[in-house]
């Protein structure tokens, strides 16, 4: 399903950080993906320590994911980006991830959030995804 978007004049620019403020989906299969982080399958921490590299494997795991059931990455309207002690430093290296795999003319709508910590002390990124097929 191709995603539509809608970033109002009105509200800042999001584009430019790799997500847009509004994903639009016609009817069609709903897709929840459970949240994922730099684990392969084997359990094996994939990054460590490493942003960057941790948040690429939670986006291929996601795109994984989606392909299991038919979808692409193309499929995903939403977003949910949990970042272990967020530092103004880190946006930046999210965002150029998220630019890499949605590009800044269509990417779905977004939600970063701080949290403390999450499942496994070693994982610094967590996304979850809602798709549209």
């Amino acid at each position: 399903m191709a995603r539509e978007t809608v970033n109002p004049q009105a509200l800042f620019n999001s584009t430019q950080y790799g997500f847009s403020q509004i994903a639009v989906s016609r009817p069609g299969k709903l897709i929840f993906i459970s949240g994922q982080v730099a684990w392969d399958k084997d359990l094996h921490l994939v990054g460590e320590n490493n942003l960057e590299i941790q948040t690429e494997k939670a986006i291929d795991n996601l795109k994984v994911a989606l392909e299991s059931v038919g979808g692409t990455l193309e499929d995903i309207m939403m977003l949910r980006i949990y970042k272990v002690d967020y530092k103004p430093e880190d946006g930046q290296i999210i965002t150029s991830v998220l630019k890499k795999h949605f590009g800044t003319n269509n990417p779905p709508a977004s939600t970063g959030l701080n949290v403390k910590g999450l499942a496994n002390e070693g994982f610094l990124v967590e996304i979850e995804a809602q798709a549209v097929m």
